[in-house]
């Protein structure tokens, strides 16, 4: 047992279980290591995720949401059976890269330039009031 799974298991922290499967997946996503990526933050409430996808074309990727989950995915023809490689060293596998999304941050679009795939993020200035909750009687 873990300590996050400890945690979470504390009676102070109700309806958390969807928080405890975002975690876990994304301790899986840092795993992977195909293809390499910056995220930088571009101002106080942007942030813009870079995937090295060298030799891809538009066509080839895709980006979706799930809930929190942005999901980059590529997918390539091999080679045609005319090429003969004499040394293969520029990776023609397709590949899926997630990552999980703090609550408010929405995809603002993506562009590809020069072998990056730039993915921009936005969290909308839109700040919750504190909420009075009325108390009833009897």
């Amino acid at each position: 047992m873990t300590t996050r799974t400890v945690l979470f298991d504390s009676p102070f922290l109700l309806g958390f279980d969807q928080t405890r499967a975002l975690i876990d997946r994304a301790a899986k996503a840092a795993a992977e290591s195909y293809p390499p990526y910056n995220v930088e933050q571009l101002g106080d409430d942007a942030v813009r995720i870079s995937l090295a996808v060298a030799g891809f074309s538009p066509d080839d990727l895709a980006i979706t949401m799930e809930g929190r989950q942005l999901t980059i995915a590529g997918k390539r023809e091999g080679a045609s059976p005319e090429q003969a490689f004499l040394h293969r060293g520029i990776a023609a596998r397709g590949f899926v890269r997630s990552f999980v999304l703090a609550d408010g941050l929405e995809v603002e679009g993506a562009r590809l330039e020069h072998g990056l795939l730039h993915v921009d993020l936005l969290r909308p200035e839109n700040v919750e009031p504190v909420r009075r909750i009325p108390i009833s009687v009897g």
